[in-house]
């Protein structure tokens, strides 16, 4: 059982709840973060039976744990959550187009880019600063260089940008740049780093890590929520499969699932889903159709020139001629009917 406190509430509030809670021989967890309180209770439940919490001074509400995640789970709000982020919002009943290479490279290329992404209907501005790769040979990415480099570009051409964030010591620096924190698939269960971020107001979008259950992801999501973040989407990017035809399998399942199971926004990321730039068009229509609130879309003018995940980027024409495609498909899941014209 949870007991989420009111934004405001008091100490004494709040100690008394737990004295009451201890009294019964409970465990008692508090978590607090920002202006968020939630106090979580093991043990048998049936000893506070005859102790109504809800009528606790300072109780916002109390929440049976019924599942692992609560705070993410349909059960707690029952609302779809939507986020500003900068100059782009996240959920509701809009389709968020994010674009961008898959690196930050060059100042000038990266601006080109950013101009063409805002061009075709781009609401976010992507591009890694640091880049986790398989080999330590590879292309790391250019660091706090980089982040001013995405930045500006994004200001240029007024888009909102999302970048990631490795480890907890690259949050604060990447809060100044960036208006979201990308939560990368390798660093889902990395919890220092959950709970670094989480003491952030910042949106932050949350991939699922390469062989996540549901359940783990949102699990991950829950670390973000109770340390006091609010503001948290997630993308499905893949998932480690036995068939090397692709890079990963696409878990376009989850996306219904998930927003069965959570207020939260879902995103689909089908460049690094497939690794395959002729499937990304196809898997990015199928996602809107699955009822994904957006789209995360590598972009590049010479993708054999990229330095990192080359083979899976669209040129900045093909994403031109997919974005009305993937609002119009939008438009039928959203209204249930289509257009005759």
């Amino acid at each position: 059982m949870f007991v989420i406190m009111r934004a405001g509430c008091t100490v004494d509030e709040r100690n008394r709840l737990v004295r009451v809670i201890k009294k019964v021989g409970l465990p008692v967890q508090v978590s607090e973060s920002g202006h968020r309180v939630v106090i979580g209770i093991g043990g048998d439940e049936e000893r506070l039976r005859d102790t109504p919490l809800d009528t606790f001074p300072g109780v916002e509400k109390v929440v049976a744990l019924k599942t692992p995640h609560p705070l993410a789970s349909r059960e707690c709000r029952s609302e779809s959550t939507s986020i500003q982020a900068g100059r782009a919002r996240i959920g509701g009943n809009g389709l968020t187009i994010i674009a961008g290479p898959c690196a930050v490279e060059d100042g000038e290329l990266l601006l080109e880019i950013a101009h063409a992404a805002r061009a075709a209907g781009a609401h976010m501005l992507r591009g890694g600063a640091f880049k986790p790769r398989t080999s330590p040979y590879k292309f790391q990415g250019l660091g706090e260089q980089g982040l001013r480099l995405l930045r500006d570009a994004g200001r240029a051409a007024g888009l909102a940008v999302v970048t990631e964030a490795m480890d907890t010591g690259h949050v604060d620096l990447v809060a100044e740049y960036a208006d979201v924190i990308q939560i990368g698939s390798r660093n889902m269960q990395n919890f220092a780093l959950l709970k670094a971020v989480a003491k952030s107001d910042i949106p932050v979008l949350l991939k699922r890590g390469q062989a996540a259950t549901i359940t783990e992801w949102l699990c991950a999501a829950e670390y973000l929520l109770a340390g006091g973040n609010e503001n948290v989407a997630l993308c499905e990017r893949g998932l480690v499969s036995f068939d090397s035809a692709v890079r990963h399998h696409l878990d376009l399942s989850a996306v219904p699932l998930v927003k069965r199971l959570s207020h939260l926004p879902v995103l689909v990321d089908p460049s690094h889903g497939t690794g395959k730039r002729e499937l990304v068009p196809a898997m990015a229509r199928a996602a809107v159709a699955a009822g994904a609130d957006g789209v995360m879309v590598e972009i590049h003018q010479t993708p054999h020139l990229a330095l990192s995940d080359a083979r899976q980027a669209l040129l900045p024409a093909e994403f031109e001629q997919l974005v009305p495609q993937l609002h119009a498909i939008h438009d039928i899941v959203r209204t249930g009917s289509v257009a005759v014209t």
